[in-house]
């Protein structure tokens, strides 16, 4: 029942915070809420680019979790801010496991949306033992059809008007390359084209993103003050195949084998379609897929909030 399901957590503040050199120049800026002690936990924020939010820190129960959280590189308030180089998927698993070290835990429970759980496929396939638990929203496997329902053919069909917009910022004869085209105008020696591509790259995800109309929402993915860095580092990623080999995480889903695990998965999430939550269902059978019925791919959905709390809850031992 819609009205029994369950909230955020009440807003907190981290106990601690800091900066931690991984080498190649970066820094990542690092966080912890919760109860030092605790069930340890990492989060892994979407994008790629956006960085972490005072939001994402109430999806655990505080008395029974420690969470890490962290701005991936160039994100956030990690440095050197919006910058490409050293800057791959395989990086920030490195990075991860320097956060753990830094932490003193042996395993953790790692929970990721979107992006990030990418991130934490990525993570759990090349350190399954370093992993007690996995919570994963908005699945995206980084595979060509992934990128083109969001870059080519797919959610163009569902926001034709959003759709003529993000293609349109495009001269005409670079349209059949939009990714590619982006990048050059998302470096651009002129910064108002840069802000004003990443104004336009921003947008057509940020309507991908919300069920239901939410233009607050998308005119803060569009204009914020990180706008071009996120649309930087994204464009950066999906150019290069997020840096995995096409379906190197469903082929390497049988590393996941033994590692309790928590889908939640919006019926109508336009952004990562439920396809490949169902494929990775398939070559991981012991996850628990839940598709949300009305869900679309924000946490802050309440169907979604509903799972992903009633997850966390879990694993940590508490009965709904």
């Amino acid at each position: 029942m819609t009205q029994d399901r369950r909230t955020l957590y009440p807003e907190i503040e981290p106990y601690e915070t800091g900066m931690l050199e991984v080498g190649d120049g970066h820094s990542i800026y690092w966080e912890k809420v919760g109860t030092p002690g605790a069930k340890p936990a990492v989060f892994l924020h979407g994008g790629p680019g956006a960085g972490c939010s005072p939001g994402q820190r109430r999806q655990f129960d505080p008395e029974l979790y420690d969470v890490l959280l962290f701005d991936q590189r160039g994100c956030g308030r990690s440095t050197p801010f919006a910058s490409l180089a050293d800057n791959t998927t395989w990086h920030i698993v490195r990075d991860m496991e320097k956060l753990r070290e830094m932490c003193g835990h042996d395993r953790w429970l790692v929970f990721g949306g979107s992006w990030g759980s990418t991130l934490s496929l990525s993570y759990a396939q090349t350190h399954p033992e370093r992993v007690s638990e996995m919570v994963l929203r908005g699945i995206f496997l980084g595979r060509q059809i992934e990128l083109d329902w969001l870059c080519t053919y797919g959610a163009s069909e569902l926001y034709p008007e959003e759709w003529d917009a993000f293609v349109g910022h495009v001269d005409e004869d670079r349209q059949d390359d939009l990714l590619e085209a982006y990048r050059d105008l998302l470096d651009d020696a002129d910064p108002e084209v840069r802000k004003a591509a990443a104004a336009a790259w921003n947008r057509w995800e940020g309507v991908t993103v919300t069920l239901l109309p939410e233009e607050d929402t998308i005119s803060h993915m569009a204009d914020g003050e990180n706008a071009v860095a996120t649309a930087r580092i994204e464009n950066h990623y999906f150019r290069n195949g997020c840096f995995l080999e096409e379906g190197q995480l469903l082929d390497d889903a049988h590393k996941l084998a033994g590692i309790p695990g928590v889908i939640v998965q919006g019926r109508h999430d336009c952004c990562t379609p439920p396809r490949s939550a169902w494929d990775l269902k398939q070559v991981w059978p012991q996850v628990d897929l839940q598709i949300v019925p009305d869900g679309g791919h924000l946490y802050t959905e309440p169907g979604i909030t509903d799972g992903l709390v009633r997850a966390s809850d879990r694993f940590a031992g508490k009965q709904a």
